[in-house]
């Protein structure tokens, strides 16, 4: 009961952020037929400082738990950020299952709750892409290059930007 629940919601979310006109550079839809695996396309805008002009794919898994357990968020497109695992998942606090953080860097009120949904979700990874939070990476190599060598941070995200749109 659960599963058709969550089957429910997330439908009417993707309803939903597929017809908002208003979601800028977002863009989502099924991987297949199952409503809990979404392929998204973000569309960074030429604001983002490192990643402007970019198209990165990427996946979101939800839990048959959703909306009390957070999806997984995975970018199939490369990106070097501190925030985002050399695999491409994504760590983010949102997406962290609702508890204390054992490790003492987040407080509970940042991590998930069923209040958030996909459009808050990318429209935060959005934003962690033009503000990293270095404190506790996920890359430790982008984390240390984006305080101490800005400029080889923005080459290797620019490359990575080229890629995006097939200008390897």
């Amino acid at each position: 009961m659960v599963s058709s629940a969550a089957s429910g919601l997330l439908s009417r979310q993707l309803k939903l952020m597929q017809s908002d006109k208003d979601i800028p550079g977002i863009s989502c839809g099924l991987i297949g037929s199952n409503v809990f695996e979404w392929e998204v396309m973000l569309m960074i805008s030429d604001d983002c400082k490192y990643y402007g002009g970019g198209f990165y794919r990427a996946h979101l898994i939800f839990p048959p738990e959703y909306p009390h357990l957070p999806p997984k968020m995975t970018f199939q497109t490369p990106i070097f950020h501190p925030n985002v695992y050399p695999s491409g998942d994504v760590c983010i606090s949102i997406l962290h299952a609702p508890a204390n953080d054992p490790y003492g860097y987040e407080s509970a009120s940042e991590r998930w709750s069923p209040v958030q949904t996909p459009e808050t979700i990318l429209l935060s990874v959005i934003s962690m892409l033009s503000s990293p939070n270095d404190e506790s990476p996920a890359n430790v190599e982008a984390a240390r290059l984006w305080r101490e060598d800005t400029k080889e941070f923005r080459k290797r995200c620019r490359a990575n930007v080229r890629a995006s749109l097939g200008e390897e």
